[in-house]
């Protein structure tokens, strides 16, 4: 018998968290975040230790078998420290104050698992650490050890620690400089990251920085647009495209992309993209779909279309909830990187396996094609990577190119097979508001840019989800399990919302989706905008007071909710002529404006936001019969123009907001060209409108 399911299940067991219910038997007495914590923690004046993770995180599971498993270590957590267990996914609040808090503590980045102890009656950080052993090794300190000496040094100089972890919170209060109210914005900050970008770009590898190498698809997205906007100039800019695409060509070939199934891991461990850290996350995935969607739609390469295909494959089958999970057309978090224990095993093969499998002849494309005619690279095992072209494959067997494939695509799927008989990764089936949100987003590109009616059709199942479940009351809840939603959403689940409801209306424009985004505006406005200072809370006024309100604007993992709620502000108050949308776009800006001025490679969401800001993109409104404007919508979605939204309006649609109801539609297609506050007469040929794009 499993000796965790042996141990009598505590607090945890209830837990709409998969993350919270996979310490549920542990022998540690743990409580998840909440008042009965708190509380308990105040009444007995135990300091509290806090552990921070999520489901998919490799060594989470290594300190929860270690210590967390382990009977002598849980009672000296229980005896000495009130334990709250938190999935950092869930309480993004908490683990952004926390991580913040460490990296003050120590100098040093912080991570998952993220172990802190607080004060036990305000929560505020005194001491903290990431992964700790439960014997000391690695140089760190056994974790009994320290429980013993943390808790010991607390009790003798508690008063003492005071003074530095106030110290601590009002630092985190202090990150944001004043707004630079009277300074001109300008797109020095756009240059400049381009600039560093092309410094820290790796030429072999693409990418940027050393290892580990993180996708950073903001960036990515960013350079497309650098080299779109001089495209037509007398020097192009070549080297933004080609940083773009060799980044987004190394990736899709590499050991990051799951080379059977689809989907991109988190990042890799080496500069050469070949062993990933093996998790596989929703708002990865759902970031890079839209990237390589306009690449693919920028160059014409195949590879990225391909990879879009695969990436959506893998999301629909593995991560989308069914009909009968009570979150029907909603998609889950993530996917572990260990399965029966191990990191990558799911993942990984033995070379004689691989040559049972298959046929001589698909053996002999698929061996040169991803490594396993040479030197294994995992563990003695191989970690699928594309290793020799199509065209070389096809010289060496004298075969066509087309024949390769199709015996590349056969072996696929038969190893496909294979793999689905072994023990899978852990499923995180939570549902997250803003990461469902970033995928309805990357859907709707993905949609856009390629023509695909199935991609819209996922997202508006998965934004329908959302409103049924996580809209309550004119107000988001956070996540939800079984259909069941809880917690009071945060600046990230209304931005990125509202943004996915505009990418969304280029490919299936409706009225109810427009009025929903407004309200979504409304309540970002009332209950998270700082408005003496500018930018947004990343929680609202009436969210559970922390040690502190933070307000961010550089991106992380994901784009930063401010840069997305700023560039949203300033498409939906273009389209609809709504000054306070505008206002508050551009207090967001200033607000900002300190932070990227200094590190603008770290705020690359917030320069699209800033580009739109210095030349408002152009808005396309169709109007007509839904069969006639259509073919005008296909046609313009397949040009890359980043800078281009097109909403098509059919004649017969209701409740439209008066900006839009003021262009009416006529005999035959029409169309409304507008540019920030000012628009176009209506112009009747696909020609003369793609002359007054062109101008």
């Amino acid at each position: 018998m499993d000796k965790r399911s042996a141990q009598p299940a505590n607090r945890l067991a209830n837990q709409t968290s998969p993350y919270l219910r996979q310490h549920a038997h542990n022998p540690v007495d743990w409580y998840a975040w909440g008042p009965e914590a708190l509380e308990r923690a105040r009444r007995e004046a135990k300091p509290i230790l806090l552990s921070i993770g999520y489901a998919a995180c490799h060594w989470c599971h290594v300190m929860a078998h270690e210590s967390f498993e382990d009977p002598a270590t849980a009672a000296t957590m229980n005896e000495l420290f009130v334990c709250i267990k938190v999935d950092r996914e869930e309480r993004p609040d908490l683990d952004r104050l926390y991580q913040l808090a460490h990296q003050m503590l120590t100098g040093r980045g912080g991570g998952w698992p993220l172990t802190m102890f607080l004060l036990h009656d305000d929560q505020r950080p005194f001491f903290g650490g990431t992964y700790f052993p439960r014997e000391a090794r690695f140089g760190l300190p056994g974790f009994g050890d320290l429980l013993r000496q943390v808790a010991g040094y607390y009790h003798e100089h508690q008063e003492q620690l005071r003074v530095p972890a106030a110290q601590i919170v009002t630092a985190i209060e202090d990150l944001n400089p004043p707004p630079a109210a009277g300074a001109s914005l300008t797109a020095e900050p756009i240059r400049a990251c381009r600039a560093r970008l092309e410094q820290s770009f790796d030429r072999d590898y693409g990418g940027f920085g050393p290892a580990p190498k993180f996708p950073h698809a903001p960036a990515l997205a960013l350079l497309l647009r650098d080299w779109h906007a001089s495209a037509r100039d007398d020097a192009p800019d070549l080297q933004a495209l080609y940083m773009a695409t060799l980044s987004l060509t190394r990736m899709a070939e590499g050991g990051l992309f799951d080379q059977l199934g689809g989907g991109f891991c988190r990042y890799s461990v080496d500069a050469r993209w070949e062993i990933p850290h093996f998790e596989k996350m929703l708002y990865d995935n759902a970031l890079l779909l839209g990237v390589y969607a306009e690449a693919a739609a920028a160059t014409g390469e195949r590879l990225f279309a391909d990879t879009v295909e695969r990436t959506v494959g893998w999301l629909l089958r593995e991560l989308r909830a069914g009909a009968d999970s009570g979150c029907d057309g909603a998609l889950y978090s993530s996917l572990d990187a260990d399965s029966e224990g191990h990191e990558g095993r799911f993942y990984v093969w033995e070379r004689e396996a691989v040559q049972q499998a298959l046929t001589p002849q698909q053996y002999a494309v698929f061996a040169p094609r991803f490594g396993l005619d040479g030197a294994a690279n995992f563990e003695h095992q191989w970690h699928l990577c594309v290793r020799s072209s199509l065209d070389a494959i096809a010289a060496a067997q004298q075969l066509s190119v087309d024949q390769v494939r199709a015996l590349l695509h056969s072996a696929q799927i038969k190893l496909m097979q294979l793999r689905d008989l072994r023990v899978r990764p852990g499923l995180d089936d939570k549902v997250l508001a803003s990461w469902n949100a970033l995928a309805i987003a990357g859907l709707a590109t993905a949609a856009r840019c390629l023509a695909r009616d199935d991609y819209a059709d996922a997202a508006v199942a998965a934004l329908s989800y959302l409103r049924r479940v996580h809209w309550r009351d004119g107000r988001l809840l956070a996540t939800s399990a079984h259909g069941e939603a809880r917690l009071k959403a945060y600046l990230d689940d209304y931005a990125f919302l509202l943004d996915a409801i505009l990418e969304l209306s280029s490919v299936r424009f409706s009225p109810d989706d427009l009025a929903w985004a407004v309200e979504l505006a409304e309540v970002m406005l009332r209950h998270f905008e700082d408005a003496p200072v500018g930018g947004f809370f990343f929680t609202a006024d009436d969210h559970e007071a922390l040690i502190s309100r933070p307000k961010s604007f550089s991106d992380d993992a994901i784009p930063a909710g401010n840069a997305i709620a700023a560039r949203a502000l300033l498409r939906l108050g273009y389209l609809l002529g709504e000054p306070r949308y505008l206002q508050a776009a551009e207090r967001t800006l200033r607000a900002a404006w300190p932070a990227v001025q200094k590190y603008p490679e770290a705020h690359a969401s917030m320069l699209f936001a800033l580009e739109d800001y210095l030349h408002p993109p152009q808005i396309v409104i169709l109007r007509g019969a839904a069969s006639a404007i259509a073919p005008w919508q296909r046609d313009l979605n397949a040009v890359f123009a980043p800078r281009r939204w097109i909403l098509a309006v059919a004649a017969d649609a209701t409740g439209l907001p008066a900006a839009i109801a003021t262009k009416p539609a006529a005999a035959g297609p029409i169309a409304y060209v507008c540019r920030g506050t000012q628009c176009s007469a209506p112009i009747s040929s696909l020609a003369a409108l793609t002359r007054e794009l062109d101008a």
